[in-house]
């Protein structure tokens, strides 16, 4: 009974060393990795004459004390600091080193965030594991003129890269994870200003409003306030752009839909 007990509490242990092993993996994996233009500082316990605030250059490389150019570029901190670690041991400096690297500001790697957002501009990739939803939140999310048309851009093992994503797919209920791209350095996310649709004539409220997904004409002249009392449904007349560029003026029903820059005409009753 004895040997079963120790055989299962061994059996334990290593199933839990196993789940230790692949959550540190799964942790090194999303480590933010150094790049150039990153302000690091380095710290080695008990030699503070070793202490360095300093840069990575463009080829990826700090100067130590001691050790010269290291090329820390591309490897995630704690890396970095086995690296420098190892080899102030083997050049015999210090016997048991303790180095501890601190990113004290990103700018080797970032991605940028145009159009229709509440905070456009460029910001630090982090973290390996940065989606497109966290990048979004960081630029404020999309703005009230923006739109659910996504476009990211960039480069992929060397080649352009350019996907197109429809924002409400991402959080759909299959929680579709793969429009949730990956973010990358040099990524330049777009977002695209929300369709619209214009009204005028004898409705309540006239003017340019936001067409929302599969709209129809009946919705877009209830958002306007519905018709008023000089107006008539036999008097709506829809203006709209064709594929050859020339305005075409339609008489829709209903329940069709209406697309992106249309313009709505209410005409007055004539009795």
């Amino acid at each position: 009974m004895r040997f079963f007990q120790l055989f299962f509490a061994a059996v334990l242990g290593l199933c839990s060393l196993g789940a230790q092993a692949q959550a540190g993996a799964a942790t090194a994996s999303a480590e933010y990795r150094l790049g150039a233009g990153d302000v690091v500082r380095i710290l080695v316990y008990q030699n503070p004459d070793l202490t360095l605030e300093t840069r990575v250059s463009e080829s990826g490389v700090v100067s130590f004390p001691l050790l010269g150019n290291v090329r820390i570029g591309g490897l995630g901190i704690s890396a970095a600091e086995k690296l420098i670690a190892d080899g102030l041991k083997s050049g015999n400096f210090v016997k048991q080193p303790q180095v501890t690297l601190t990113l004290l500001q990103v700018k080797g790697n970032q991605a940028s965030v145009l159009g229709q957002v509440n905070r456009p501009g460029r910001y630090p990739i982090e973290t390996a594991d940065m989606r497109l939803t966290d990048l979004l939140a960081t630029a404020g999310g999309v703005a009230s003129t923006g739109g659910d048309l996504l476009v990211l851009s960039g480069t992929r093992n060397g080649k352009p890269f350019r996907v197109e994503i429809d924002l409400p797919t991402v959080f759909s209920a299959d929680q579709n994870r793969a429009n949730d791209v990956l973010i990358q350095n040099g990524d330049v996310l777009w977002v695209d200003r929300s369709p619209l649709v214009y009204i005028y004539g004898e409705v309540q409220r006239p003017g340019p409003m936001r067409l929302e997904r599969d709209m129809t004409l009946l919705q877009v002249l209830a958002a306007g306030g519905g018709l008023n009392q000089r107006g008539t449904e036999r008097g709506i007349r829809v203006h709209r752009k064709g594929a050859d560029g020339k305005v075409q003026i339609v008489q829709p029903v209903m329940d069709e839909q209406i697309k992106d820059g249309d313009v709505v005409y209410v005409r007055e009753s004539l009795f």
